[in-house]
């Protein structure tokens, strides 16, 4: 159980304070009772600049945690993963398999981690661990692991591939997310959700023994979904009587809408330099002013 909670973030395709950058992409620092992980990391552009600004030392790093094997997730680990930083990563094996979007012409989009990136991780991590399933980080934090598709609603969220012709899809099984534990519920740190929001929660809830879901926070990838993933998608969120959902990246500007319309008082934002505390105040939903 952790006691005191708190979520910085780092990188997001929008900026909500000053004197941060936005990048097309996700990173949030988690600080729980003294210990700090890092999940994902942005493209890299970005990343340093957001961290001094926002004051956060890389170096004070725990762990990092990759959500999934994709560049806007990943390719800031040169910038974190750099000379007299020893740290262990957490990732699926899959997150460093081939990944490709198609484009309506080849050649087709390399969006997986850029190559400096995969031999910065193999060669400057202290230890890489592989997450296939359940893996607690520290006592209240863990990871998912390879989440399971039980909902026929959702789907990956993208024309995604495992090879430069665009033949082979990817299923996207290195796809993870973060549940803390707190005296108020689980909080859920997403990165795209590409197992699908439905499907992480549910798998979430069966992992923590039906405990309630505090919130949500992060990319949900419905930015192609069609309404009908949008209504089954908040009536999830309904199901789960979640307090708090802060929609990021991915998510897609349509269904950010949708959501703050239908959830008015719970739906907040996640730009880069948001800050989310937890315990707090439900007036307050969390997020620091």
């Amino acid at each position: 159980m952790i006691d005191n909670l708190r979520i910085t973030t780092l990188v997001e395709n929008t900026a909500g304070e000053p004197d941060v950058l936005a990048e097309h992409g996700l990173a949030f620092w988690i600080e729980a009772d003294g210990r700090r992980v890092l999940f994902d990391t942005g493209q890299g552009n970005v990343l340093q600049h957001n961290a001094r600004q926002l004051g956060v030392e890389f170096d004070t790093a725990d762990m990092v945690v990759l959500s999934h094997g994709h560049y806007d997730h990943t390719g800031g680990l040169r910038v974190v993963l750099g000379p007299g930083l020893e740290t262990d990563v957490y990732l699926h094996p899959a997150a460093l398999a081939p990944k490709f979007a198609r484009r309506k012409k080849p050649p087709h989009r390399d969006i997986g981690i850029p190559k400096l990136d995969e031999q910065t991780i193999r060669s400057s991590a202290r230890t890489l661990v592989w997450t296939n399933g359940p893996t607690e980080l520290f006592p209240g934090v863990h990871v998912t692991g390879q989440v399971p598709r039980r909902n026929d609603f959702e789907d990956t969220g993208g024309p995604f591939f495992l090879d430069s012709d665009c033949e082979k899809p990817d299923p996207l099984i290195d796809d993870q997310a973060i549940y803390i534990e707190t005296p108020d519920g689980i909080v859920v740190l997403l990165g795209c959700a590409h197992s699908g929001v439905a499907n992480t929660l549910d798998y979430i809830s069966e992992l923590t023994g039906n405990r309630h879901i505090r919130a949500v926070l992060g990319g949900m990838h419905l930015v192609q979904a069609k309404r009908e993933r949008f209504e089954a998608t908040l009536n999830m969120l309904k199901r789960y009587e979640v307090d708090l959902v802060a929609p990021a990246h991915c998510t897609g500007t349509r269904a950010v809408a949708y959501l703050w319309s239908e959830l008015p008082d719970r739906c907040v934002q996640c730009s880069t330099g948001s800050r989310f505390t937890f315990p707090a105040d439900f007036s307050s939903t969390g997020r620091e002013r």
